[in-house]
């Protein structure tokens, strides 16, 4: 896409800026920064940890069809197939195409404004 810089650009672009965008989901995770032996600061994005949804008040259910890929099931929930990392969040996967690898098994889908944003620890 035009106009989108690497993060490595982004992130020295301005000081204090997120590198991320509002749709991420690292857009609310705390950015790190390591100092080298030789003084070089090196920034990461620290670890997102989130606590478990409650399933019956946050999420509804989807029973995965052939074909079904995860960005297919965040463009029908929510409009967005980059949104994909809600529902893989909301699962205990870790590989996203576990999610709908198996036609017939069931995927919790978040609500909208139910999933739990900032730095929470489980």
């Amino acid at each position: 896409m035009a106009g989108i810089e690497p993060y490595e650009n982004a992130l020295d672009a301005i000081p204090g800026a997120h590198p991320y965008p509002r749709t991420s989901r690292y857009h609310d995770a705390e950015i790190g920064v390591h100092r080298q032996p030789d003084g070089t600061e090196v920034r990461y994005t620290k670890r997102r940890l989130l606590p478990p949804l409650d399933e019956s008040e946050d999420t509804q259910v989807h029973t995965v069809r052939t074909g079904e890929r995860p960005d297919l099931l965040a463009q029908r929930y929510f409009g967005d197939p980059g949104q994909w990392w809600q529902i893989a969040d909301a699962n205990p996967v870790l590989d996203p195409r576990e999610l709908t690898a198996e036609p017939g098994s069931e995927v919790d889908i978040p609500l909208a404004g139910h999933f739990p944003r900032g730095d929470r620890r489980v």
